[in-house]
Protein backbone atom coordinates (compact mmCIF):
# COMPACT_ATOMS: atom_id res chain seq x y z
CA UNK A 1 0.00 0.00 0.00
CA UNK A 2 2.84 2.37 0.85
CA UNK A 3 4.54 1.71 -2.49
CA UNK A 4 1.31 2.45 -4.38
CA UNK A 5 0.87 5.70 -2.45
CA UNK A 6 4.48 6.68 -3.16
CA UNK A 7 4.07 6.01 -6.90
CA UNK A 8 0.86 8.05 -6.92
CA UNK A 9 2.52 11.00 -5.17
CA UNK A 10 5.53 10.94 -7.51
CA UNK A 11 3.17 10.79 -10.51
CA UNK A 12 1.19 13.78 -9.25
CA UNK A 13 4.40 15.70 -8.66
CA UNK A 14 5.58 14.99 -12.21
CA UNK A 15 2.25 16.12 -13.65
CA UNK A 16 2.38 19.25 -11.49
CA UNK A 17 5.87 20.08 -12.73
CA UNK A 18 4.93 19.45 -16.36
CA UNK A 19 1.50 21.11 -16.43
CA UNK A 20 2.67 24.09 -18.51
CA UNK A 21 4.41 21.82 -20.99
CA UNK A 22 1.42 19.49 -21.25
CA UNK A 23 -1.30 22.15 -21.60
CA UNK A 24 0.49 24.70 -23.79
CA UNK A 25 0.83 23.97 -27.50
CA UNK A 26 4.52 23.53 -28.34
CA UNK A 27 5.22 23.99 -24.64
CA UNK A 28 8.70 23.40 -23.29
CA UNK A 29 10.72 23.95 -20.17
CA UNK A 30 12.66 27.19 -19.99
CA UNK A 31 16.42 27.18 -19.76
CA UNK A 32 17.71 26.37 -16.30
CA UNK A 33 21.19 27.70 -17.03
CA UNK A 34 22.41 30.98 -15.62
CA UNK A 35 23.30 32.14 -19.13
CA UNK A 36 19.64 31.80 -20.14
CA UNK A 37 18.48 34.32 -17.54
CA UNK A 38 18.30 37.91 -18.75
CA UNK A 39 18.68 39.49 -15.26
CA UNK A 40 21.83 37.44 -14.64
CA UNK A 41 23.31 38.45 -18.00
CA UNK A 42 22.55 42.10 -17.23
CA UNK A 43 24.53 41.76 -13.99
CA UNK A 44 27.45 40.21 -15.88
CA UNK A 45 27.04 36.81 -14.24
CA UNK A 46 27.74 33.86 -16.55
CA UNK A 47 27.74 30.10 -16.18
CA UNK A 48 30.97 28.37 -15.23
CA UNK A 49 31.53 27.05 -18.76
CA UNK A 50 31.41 30.57 -20.22
CA UNK A 51 33.69 31.91 -17.52
CA UNK A 52 36.15 29.08 -18.14
CA UNK A 53 36.12 29.77 -21.88
CA UNK A 54 36.72 33.48 -21.30
CA UNK A 55 39.60 32.79 -18.95
CA UNK A 56 41.27 30.35 -21.33
CA UNK A 57 40.68 32.02 -24.69
CA UNK A 58 39.65 35.65 -24.40
CA UNK A 59 42.00 36.70 -21.61
CA UNK A 60 44.77 34.33 -22.77
CA UNK A 61 45.59 32.85 -19.40
CA UNK A 62 47.79 29.77 -19.50
CA UNK A 63 46.22 27.24 -17.14
CA UNK A 64 49.39 25.14 -16.99
CA UNK A 65 51.25 27.97 -15.25
CA UNK A 66 48.69 28.15 -12.45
Amino acid sequence: MLILLSILLVGLAMIGLCIRVIVKKNGRFGSQHIGGSKPMRERGIHCVNTQDYEMRHVKKINVKQL
